[in-house]
């Protein structure tokens, strides 16, 4: 439905600048006079206002703890938004900024993923990347088509990583970013292509080292462009769309993660894939419920896999406070029974037991569990069952 929502909004669009050519009214005069009357401004506001409306879709919780919460995650999407599209969003000059870290966050952002973005225009420009390995567990490079404001979700383009990434023997790299296939280190793009995204992931968050990586623009400019009363006005509508696109999917997902409330079945990868999702994990979302005497204990015997974790978020998608709180576990951390099996507890009291996940006072959220790159076709589902804390 956003998808068709957004659509339409494109063809209007069309429209209105077929009508302004006719009456012999330039897109430039569009642009200065909306920035020199203040429409520009409103029209900001005006989106922001209406991305409130994912705080009160159907489902959410309405308790004054987690509403204030909804509102902070909309002021860190706000926040977002700004540097991804205002700050940073020059194709010709790309840079690769942490969108998703510590304090913002949005559809279950894993907390043993270092994130990286660039803003891109496949239409425009071929880009060359160049970096160094350094020690973290694994790197991918993904392109995404379309952005959570214009088509109300991001569709996979290219993908690259440590499978086919052919390094140095000091550990350095180039990848070639370009419609044309290359023999090696090509990363696809289209006209439609808007992102590059890198996925970093830990297994020892301390003892791991992220990647140096930068991004250039084949034939751009030595320096990003001169600011326009073109570029701001795209800028400030892309940043406050994403706010409310971005919002409204999570919010919708959330809601129906409900209908199997501390359950982790497996999610539909085609919707992951067309949120920005990995193809090569696979995902089982949830919402998770507990009163104060009650654990959630999962259990589950992983398959071979490259890595693999699981993490508490509040009821926005956001994860939990990692930086204070242990709510999450993975392939690296987790304490295994001597079968390989694995017991999970979430309890909002430490249980004095292996692998404890703190509720870091929340009593409802979602969470998520991942398996990446997991071998065989009898991929096991984890298993839940929610008990009185004593009984463990």
């Amino acid at each position: 439905m956003r998808k068709v929502l957004f659509g339409f909004l494109n063809t209007i669009g069309k429209v209105q600048k077929l009508k302004l050519k006719l009456r012999g009214i330039s897109e430039e005069d569009v642009y200065n006079r909306n920035v020199l009357n203040g429409k520009v401004w409103e029209e900001y506001c005006d989106n922001l206002k209406a991305a409130g409306a994912a705080l009160l879709y159907s489902g959410t919780p309405k308790d004054p703890q987690q509403q204030a919460e909804g509102l902070r995650y909309l002021s860190r999407l706000t926040r977002g938004g700004l540097e991804a599209f205002v700050e940073f969003n020059d194709p010709s000059y790309p840079v690769f900024r942490r969108t998703v870290h510590e304090t913002i966050k949005m559809g279950a952002d894993n907390p043993d993923n270092y994130y990286l973005n660039a803003q891109i225009d496949g239409s425009q420009y071929d880009y060359v990347i160049t970096g160094k390995r350094n020690s973290i567990h694994y790197l991918g490079l993904f392109t995404q088509n379309g952005n959570y404001a214009t088509t109300g979700g991001l569709s996979p383009c290219g993908v690259i990583d440590d499978a086919s990434i052919q390094y140095e023997k000091d550990g350095s790299f180039t990848i070639h970013v370009s419609k044309n296939p290359r023999e090696s280190n090509w990363l696809k793009i289209t006209e439609e292509s808007s992102l590059i995204m890198v996925r970093q992931t830990y297994l020892h968050r301390h003892k791991e080292k992220a990647v140096d990586i930068e991004i250039k623009a084949i034939g751009g400019p030595k320096a990003p462009k001169s600011l326009t009363p073109k570029a701001i006005t795209q800028g400030l509508q892309t940043a406050s769309m994403f706010v409310g696109g971005a919002s409204y999917l999570f919010s919708k997902w959330a809601n129906g993660f409900q209908k199997h409330t501390n359950q982790l079945p497996l999610f539909d990868p085609e919707i992951s894939n067309a949120a920005g999702g990995d193809k090569d994990i696979i995902y089982y979302h949830s919402h998770w419920k507990l009163k104060a005497n009650e654990a959630l204990v999962i259990t589950v015997k992983p398959p071979e896999c490259r890595s693999w974790n699981f993490q508490l978020n509040n009821y926005w998608m956001e994860s939990l406070d990692y930086r204070y709180h242990n709510i999450c576990i993975s392939k690296g951390s987790a304490i295994p029974e001597k079968d390989g099996s694995l017991k999970v507890i979430v309890s909002h009291a430490n249980p004095h037991l292996p692998n404890w996940i703190e509720t870091a006072g929340h009593f409802e959220g979602t969470m998520c569990w991942r398996w990446y790159k997991p071998e065989g076709t009898d991929i096991p589902e984890p298993q839940t069952e929610v008990i009185i804390v004593d009984d463990l």
